[in-house]
């Protein structure tokens, strides 16, 4: 008997001798049986078959819409994704097939360079990654490389070519792509502690751990930890101070994961980016406040000089010859694409525009957090990545903590991350909400309404001591 059919050739279900879709889709072999899980199956089944059971499995994820840890973009206009299924085939490498893709990668890289103020007289250089973390990377072993050829350098004047010691990295509130980069890059990560109230990176505490192994200082425009802007600037100053005392130029890189989408237009009194001399090279993601789809990350640097060329490779096999600097190889177009989509759709007006809006959610939710008495606010959304980040103060004899309210929370689709703070704060435990494109103003009130019933709901029926975290907690990644 077929899998569609009966032995006489006749449709299941079919009334003019052809099944339905729910037949051919209910009424496939796969039904009665697990979908594959360790092994490829012997046969084929039918593509609806297909998709319908793996779009079912599915349903057990969350709602995205209703995820408010990620930084990430979850809503796109449709030409966005139809621009995406345009280029679903096209690989962004290979750059001699599709020159025009090419060309609007080079024109978004111009583009942020210009954002990000550089200088006239400068020639910047950048170019596309999977994400912030990847260009992060690069710009860390960009750093590494500028440090390593100067060490040379002095070396050979003082002949001892081999200068010894590890290079180091000075960071705050790092996101963990900074880890990751020093342990498989081999370079010490020297991590500034929080104290007291300091949440984030101190200019003086940069310096103190700075010395001539030190490839970059890296500061950081919107912590995953508090959604607060570090102090660029006044880093800056610091580093200037330090290499006029003791002669060391120490570069400044900042990632700005979110900030670098969000800083120009709506703070552009706070001096972060290539209008300071020492900052050498920035990260962004394109898929968080940039508005493009998953896996699109950008790395600028300041001018052609700060990306040694004995990192670029060159490579003729794909039918013409290209320089290629990026972890990955072989990787979409449609997020580029669709990033540059957004620069042609959005302007500068629509970037502000969005921008204030989110802004202006993540201040009204806060003002509604300074209603209930049983939290403490640490961001308002005024001057950092729009959202809000709050606490339980320890003078509140609160009868729940901030797990149970994300355990509740978590019943009614929201994902609302709790996590202590880094060493030396970790008895800082805090909740983070993002309100990025797509949060409204009336679904943050939902989430409110919510809020406020757990926590009346929490004070009533005080629930078992936990500090256990929720399944599946939250990791800044």
């Amino acid at each position: 008997m077929s899998v569609h059919g009966k032995e006489d050739g006749s449709k299941v279900g079919s009334k003019a001798g052809s099944a339905t879709v729910s037949d051919r889709v209910f009424g496939s072999g796969f039904l009665p049986h697990p979908l594959p899980r360790f092994k490829l199956p012997a046969t084929e089944t039918d593509p609806e078959a297909a998709y319908q059971l793996v779009h079912d499995e599915l349903l057990l994820d969350g709602n995205s819409r209703q995820n408010l840890a990620t930084f990430c973009q979850t809503w796109s206009e449709p030409q966005v994704g139809k621009l995406m299924a345009e280029c679903m085939s096209k690989n962004l490498i290979d750059r001699d097939e599709y020159p025009q893709t090419s060309e609007l990668e080079s024109r978004c890289v111009h583009m942020l360079a210009d954002l990000w103020n550089a200088p006239a007289e400068s020639e910047p250089r950048g170019c596309s990654t999977v994400g912030s973390s990847e260009a992060a990377m690069l710009c860390g072993l960009a750093m590494k490389e500028r440090w390593r050829k100067k060490r040379r350098k002095l070396g050979a004047g003082t002949g001892r070519p081999n200068l010894s010691g590890k290079p180091n990295l000075v960071c705050g509130l790092a996101h963990t792509c900074w880890p990751m980069f020093a342990r498989y890059f081999d370079v010490e990560l020297r991590r500034i502690p929080c104290v007291g109230e300091r949440l984030m990176l101190s200019p003086e505490e940069a310096v103190r751990r700075c010395d001539e192994n030190t490839i970059g200082v890296v500061a950081t425009m919107g912590t995953t930890f508090t959604l607060q802007y570090e102090p660029v600037a006044a880093l800056a100053g610091a580093l200037d101070d330090l290499d006029e005392e003791r002669g060391l130029d120490i570069p400044i890189h900042v990632d700005a994961a979110s900030g670098g989408f969000i800083a120009p237009f709506i703070h552009p009194s706070i001096v972060w980016d290539f209008r300071l001399p020492r900052v050498r090279s920035i990260n962004a993601s394109g898929h968080k406040f940039g508005l493009s789809p998953l896996g699109c990350g950008w790395a600028i640097w300041q001018d052609a000089t700060d990306l040694p060329a004995s990192l670029i490779f060159d490579v003729d096999y794909l039918g013409g010859k290209m320089s290629v600097f990026g972890l990955n190889f072989s990787r979409p177009a449609g997020e580029v694409i669709a990033q540059y989509y957004n620069f042609v759709r959005l302007g500068r007006a629509g970037y502000t525009r969005i921008n204030r809006g989110c802004a202006e959610v993540a201040q009204w939710f806060a003002g509604q957090l300074e209603s209930l008495e049983s939290f403490d606010l640490i961001h308002d959304g005024v001057a950092g990545i729009p959202g809000c980040v709050w606490t339980i103060p320890p003078e509140v004899d609160s009868p729940f903590t901030l797990y149970d309210v994300a355990r509740e929370l978590r019943l009614k689709g929201w994902q609302v991350p709790v996590y202590p703070m880094p060493p030396a704060r970790q008895d800082l435990v805090v909740q983070r909400a993002v309100m990025r494109l797509g949060v409204s103003r009336d679904l943050a009130s939902l989430l409110m309404q919510d809020l406020h019933t757990i926590t009346e709901q929490l004070t009533k029926y005080p629930p078992q001591p936990s500090k256990r975290p929720v399944t599946g907690g939250y990791s800044h990644s």
